[in-house]
């Protein structure tokens, strides 16, 4: 059989041809990387934002009001290292009040002792390692305004909700100074998140959020000291690379709850999970929001 010479140039264009789209196509083209899913958590609402840029990177009801537990204490923090003039070193003597206060209300507590003379560096560490109610007390006394401890403790609070204005809080709202609500004390994931990373700002704030334990030296009444040691509340310091900080919280309203910050890679992630149901589930639900928030 005979295959004339058109023939053979016919089916040779048509084979080149089929070889240089073929060819075209792999370099034209390669193939997209899969977009990360988006995990599922436990937490009733969550959310994550690149630090630097404030972009969402997750959100699950992020804007739904909840209570929000002693992750509160990050705004007690806040309003007292956003004081004009701040002294860390200048003491605060303990008031009987503030253990009464831990009793009365079986509170989490730094064990302050009464009469003991504490700096308010060493209250910052108190207030967000143990998550000492005792130490926000000591603070909303000290930084709040007025002739009476009533009325100092309710101008801190205000201070609270204004600077929670200034930030753009749009869904937050104070009225205790570490979380144990009189009913009104909410705030919400994507608030909360905008908090920490302002507070994140402070260099006193990411040294205290970032250490796991710490050993500190106080005054006594007689003037004598004591030590102090506190471990702080949040086991993803110890479990997650890269981790630095921010703060536990839990109440019968609030459940579990759990801000956090993690750097890898000369990125920072920043978020919130609230109305977890365990410990260990608001754990897992922030590992998996910081693994997810570094692949986008």
């Amino acid at each position: 059989m005979k295959i004339g010479i058109n023939g053979m140039r016919r089916s040779g264009a048509a084979v080149v041809t089929a070889g240089a789209v073929l060819s075209a196509g792999v370099f034209a083209a390669p193939a997209q990387a899969a977009a990360p899913k988006a995990p599922s958590i436990v937490a009733k609402g969550g959310f994550v934002m690149n630090n630097a840029t404030g972009k969402a990177l997750y959100t699950k009801a992020a804007d739904t009001r909840r209570s929000t537990g002693s992750t509160t204490k990050i705004m007690t923090a806040r309003v007292v290292l956003g004081q004009k003039g701040l002294n860390l070193n200048s003491k605060v003597t303990i008031q009987k009040a503030y253990s009464d206060y831990i009793v009365r209300n079986s509170a989490s507590s730094a064990r302050l002792i009464v009469g003991d003379k504490v700096t308010v560096r060493q209250l910052l560490y108190g207030l967000l390692l143990p998550s000492g109610c005792d130490a926000a007390f000591a603070l909303a006394d000290k930084f709040g305004s007025g002739s009476t401890r009533a009325a100092r403790v309710k101008s801190f609070i205000a201070k609270m909700n204004a600077t929670a204005k200034s930030l753009g809080m749009k869904n937050t709202h104070f009225d205790s100074f570490d979380g144990i609500s009189n009913g009104s004390n909410y705030s919400t994931p994507r608030d909360l998140s905008k908090l920490a990373g302002n507070a994140l700002k402070y260099s006193t704030f990411r040294t205290v959020v970032k250490t796991k334990a710490t050993k500190q030296t106080v005054t006594t009444k007689s003037g004598g000291y004591r030590y102090m040691s506190w471990q702080n509340t949040n086991n993803l310091l110890s479990t997650y690379s890269g981790a630095i900080g921010v703060k536990t919280g839990s109440g019968p309203q609030a459940k579990y709850c759990l801000v956090f910050a993690a750097t890898r890679g000369g990125k920072t992630v920043v978020g919130t999970v609230l109305t977890s149901s365990s410990v260990a589930n608001r754990t897992a639900d922030a590992k998996k929001l910081m693994d997810y928030g570094f692949k986008k």
